[in-house]
């Protein structure tokens, strides 16, 4: 009784000891985000990321499609069952510390040979030929975490769950983006088949205009067929959009997990602004803000407690066993309590010999992957700076463009309406009305274009700088 509360003692002093790190977590490198970014405001440190997504996109048609598509988008759907599942393994992980109970009860009967020693011994001694023996006990073993294994699994395990919330905030950013530029863009075939639909019936009255000096002799055939030439251009836009838009409204659907349908939409292109001032803040709000870079960050946590764990399997394990219960040797006794209690401890350590090699190879190679961690968290920081930088050059280009396109287009249309009235009068032939109005088509198609990139890049500055999970 004594040792066995030695034993007990001695597991009790081991409570204070376990959790030991045996091996030196490397921290994040500090200098991993750059100073600013390139093209951005250095004067400005607040950022859109911060903004929620309901209230960046104020278009009551494109929030009920993003709030469709993440509820009912399947890789969502798979998302979120992963973070279910990595909370279960997290849930499971707690009770590292806690003793393995079992509970056994059995029942034996065992007749030897009455030529064996058993055997004569029994029928002098007991005298019968046989021996009963029952029991029922609870069985505790337990494993003192003095190398800090048990804890460096809790720590794994831990951040492989938040590594699933942030896979999950990720593909709701890209989520939320890929409708954002859908939506946008079908507001932009919506705009260039108005574009193509006007300029044909512009066609549509230059060549009926032609047609009469044809019949009264004053342009020849060549001029017929040139007008109706540049009609058919404007004629064939009208199919090919309409293939688009409804390619898009597919898309879009899929997206939502609905029956590809048509997507209900109000506004027009050139109308579309984004309320808040498109600012990027300091490149380290990426590292709470992107669900990648996150991510990146607890894979270093993940990769210091494979490292723990190498390095504790080195080490000697101490494991303690206790059980107790009733036994006796006839049924009848079996509760004959306390006659039949009893109980036993043991207590031994586990040094691994042979495998010294490979768990020192084991450990060398966590190691390897640990320094690998920290190169690839840098380059995700890197790769996310970038991503910020492009999409702000691109919201300041494109809108040197948007402006220099509109200029043009309101300089093409007033030369197509001089065109139109000089030609009416005879002031002017037949192809300088056919290149006016193909100018001032293309001018406004293309316009309608600068108008979706100008949108689009504000959308990838929102989900570079890591918004749409909030």
């Amino acid at each position: 009784m004594k040792s066995i509360i030695i034993i007990y003692v001695t597991a009790l002093l081991l409570l204070f000891l376990t959790g030991c790190k045996v091996s030196k977590d490397i921290s994040l490198p500090t200098d991993a985000a750059p100073a600013a970014f390139r093209n951005a405001n250095a004067t400005d440190t607040s950022t859109i990321a911060d903004i929620q997504w309901k209230h960046f996109f104020s278009d009551n048609n494109l929030q009920q499609l993003i709030n469709s598509a993440i509820d009912n988008n399947y890789d969502m759907q798979v998302a979120v069952k992963n973070v279910e599942a990595a909370q279960l393994i997290v849930k499971q992980s707690r009770l590292g510390n806690l003793p393995q109970a079992d509970l056994q009860a059995t029942g034996s009967i065992n007749r030897p040979s009455d030529n064996s020693l058993n055997g004569l011994s029994l029928s002098k001694f007991v005298g019968k030929s046989y021996v009963e023996d029952y029991s029922a006990s609870v069985v505790l073993s337990w494993e003192a975490d003095i190398w800090g294994k048990i804890k460096n699994q809790k720590e794994k395990a831990l951040a492989s769950y938040l590594q699933t919330t942030e896979a999950r905030k990720a593909i709701q950013t890209s989520l939320v983006a890929a409708v954002a530029h859908g939506y946008y863009n079908l507001l932009m075939l919506d705009a260039q088949i108005a574009i193509a639909k006007k300029n044909l019936l512009l066609n549509d009255s230059t060549l009926d205009i032609i047609k009469l000096q044809y019949n009264a002799g004053q342009v020849t055939a060549l001029a017929v067929q040139q007008a109706e030439a540049q009609r058919l251009v404007a004629a064939q836009l009208v199919p090919q959009l309409e293939q688009e838009i409804a390619v898009q409204e597919n898309a879009l659907s899929v997206l939502t997990a609905v029956t590809p349908s048509a997507i209900k939409r109000t506004g027009n292109i050139r109308e579309v602004t984004f309320t808040n001032q498109l600012s990027a803040g300091v490149p380290s709000s990426l590292l709470q803000n992107r669900p990648d870079v996150k991510a990146r960050e607890l894979e270093l946590i993940i990769a210091n407690a494979n490292t723990g764990i190498a390095k504790a399997n080195m080490y000697p394990s101490l494991s303690i066993t206790a059980s107790g219960g009733i036994n006796a040797f006839k049924a009848s006794n079996w509760f004959n309590i306390p006659a039949s209690l009893f109980t036993a401890a043991t207590a031994g350590i586990t040094q691994p010999l042979f495998q010294q090699k490979q768990l020192k190879t084991q450990y060398e190679l966590s190691k390897v992957e640990r320094e690998k961690t920290v190169t690839q968290f840098r380059q995700s920081v890197l790769t996310a700076a970038g991503e910020v930088s492009d999409a702000l050059v691109k919201t300041g280009k494109l809108k040197e463009q948007q402006s220099i396109a509109l200029t043009r287009v309101n300089t093409l249309q007033q030369a197509t309406s001089n065109a139109n009235l000089l030609f009416k009068n005879g002031m002017a032939d037949y192809l300088e009305v056919i290149t006016a109005q193909s100018n001032v088509l293309e001018a406004e198609l293309e316009l309608a274009v600068l108008n979706k990139e100008k949108l689009d890049a504000g959308i990838e500055l929102y989900r570079s700088l890591g918004g749409g999970w909030k």
